[in-house]
């Protein structure tokens, strides 16, 4: 591929990117809009729909300002770290009401795309977990949104807003991630190959353990150990720590087979939510 057609195709996946980050914010905002008491608590959080909310305003603001080459230092990717810079920022801002941080949400999405769309290139921005390609800051920006959006709209009782092509363009984030937020005492001492297909497309990717290091590869495996096959919205969701493996296999929407498909079962708990 020479270099003008590649740009081409990079061009249309930063567009088809940042549609799903306009739709994703304002689907937000629209489970946020209305809401008139934000003091109601998000499930499986400490948080409160306010906070929670406050907390996107924030992320989306310090994504767009990453994108536009700003420093923003924000812990050091472990969780603890990150769990301190998220308490740090809400005891510092005061909003909690649903309408000004709807408006928040759409608006720092809005920056952040269009400072991707503006540059390329450029030097890779230092992120909450580590130093990210500008596309992959985007995705990360996409799956961050999403896993907050499907709090606030459990917690306010609306439909989320998480749906697989959505999930698809998260992918780059996750795929780089997984290897920095292996759970090193779960992974120790274990060798295995897994190839990972998400159902509905043709998307799939390999994931190789050698001695409890992880690598990532975005194709599957030619030989895997295990192949996991799972619906690409619960994949999500399993990922972020918003749905139990567990549940979701007795469910029918997770099937692991292969040589060692007792491995399928494994594979949630090798990784710590980020």
């Amino acid at each position: 591929m020479d270099q003008a057609a590649r740009q081409d195709v990079q061009g249309a996946l930063r567009e088809g990117l940042g549609q799903a980050i306009r739709q994703s914010a304002a689907d937000i905002a629209a489970v946020l809009v209305g809401a008139a008491d934000t003091s109601a608590a998000v499930p499986g959080s400490e948080w409160t729909v306010g906070e929670a909310a406050a907390h996107l305003a924030l992320a989306n603001e310090l994504m767009a300002d990453l994108a536009e080459g700003r420093e923003r230092p924000y812990g050091d990717g472990t969780p603890q770290s990150l769990a301190a810079a998220n308490a740090e920022s809400l005891a510092v801002f005061g909003e909690r009401r649903a309408e000004p941080l709807a408006a928040m949400i759409t608006a720092q999405a809005e920056r952040c795309v269009d400072a991707l769309a503006a540059t390329a290139d450029g030097p890779a921005p230092v992120t909450p977990l580590g130093p990210m390609d500008r596309s992959v800051l985007g995705s990360y920006l996409l799956t961050h949104m999403l896993g907050h959006g499907y709090d606030l709209a459990r917690a306010l009782r609306r439909p989320h807003m998480v749906e697989a092509e959505r999930v698809g363009w998260c992918m780059p984030f996750m795929l780089s991630v997984m290897p920095a937020v292996a759970d090193r005492s779960v992974t120790a001492g274990l060798t295995a190959r897994y190839t990972i297909r998400l159902r509905g497309g043709d998307s799939a990717f390999g994931v190789t353990l050698t001695d409890g290091t992880v690598h990532v590869a975005p194709e599957p495996q030619e030989r895997p150990d295990c192949t996991i096959v799972i619906d690409p919205v619960v994949f999500l969701l399993i990922a972020l720590g918003r749905r139990n493996p567990w549940l979701a296999m007795a469910r029918g929407q997770v099937l692991a087979f292969g040589r060692k498909p007792w491995l399928g079962p494994r594979f949630p708990a090798l990784f710590v939510a980020p």
